[in-house]
């Protein structure tokens, strides 16, 4: 069954919306970045680059087959400023199952602005999206992402040891996960207190 959800997705601070062609400057300003290509599997982007991933991302807005991806513009509320981008791809139809990604412009980290679109997209995952399981995953040093899916709720179920080769180098990743009855009771207890 296709998923097409509502946009924007709206948070306390933040609106998460398809990507549009006028966003490729945006992109470019953190995309262009060592610091945030360092745990990406492709390095700093060319503007060129930036324009072909971001006419990509303005059709992926919908899960219609296993592999299909949402990838979500995530801006400032109040300045509609483009500070990076959330992904939930669909990894497996017939088990309900999804991957949460993110990257951000490193000038917006340390703010709770990525829990804040990542909780959010969690809610688009186990609502409308009816995902039963939905994963993460980081390289080992990067902390600020674990961290990430730590206060998300979720667990950690993996520590894979040089699994792959990864920009000459082996590749450490960690793991983590998050089912829909913990999603539910960790909204419910939210709800609650």
């Amino acid at each position: 069954m296709a998923r097409y959800p509502d946009y924007p997705v709206l948070t306390q601070r933040l609106r998460l919306r398809p990507f549009t062609r006028g966003d490729v400057d945006a992109v470019f300003a953190y995309r262009r970045l060592e610091a945030v290509a360092r745990y990406l599997f492709d390095g700093p982007l060319s503007r060129d680059e930036c324009a072909m991933a971001v006419q990509q991302r303005t059709g992926q807005v919908a899960l219609e087959a296993e592999g299909d991806k949402i990838v979500l513009a995530v801006e400032l509320a109040d300045s509609n400023s483009l500070i990076g981008e959330m992904s939930l791809i669909w990894r497996n139809v017939e088990a309900r199952q999804g991957e949460l990604g993110w990257i951000f412009d490193p000038a917006h980290q340390r703010q709770g602005l990525a829990t804040e679109a990542a909780n959010a997209m969690l809610d688009l995952a186990f609502g409308p999206c009816d995902m039963h399981r939905v994963s993460a995953r980081c390289h080992t040093a990067n902390a600020p992402s674990w961290r990430l899916m730590e206060r998300l709720g979720m667990r950690r179920e993996a520590h894979f040891r040089e699994h792959a080769a990864f920009k000459g180098g082996w590749d450490e990743e960690f793991v983590y996960a998050m089912l829909w009855p913990e999603w539910k009771a960790m909204r419910l207890q939210g709800a609650a207190e």
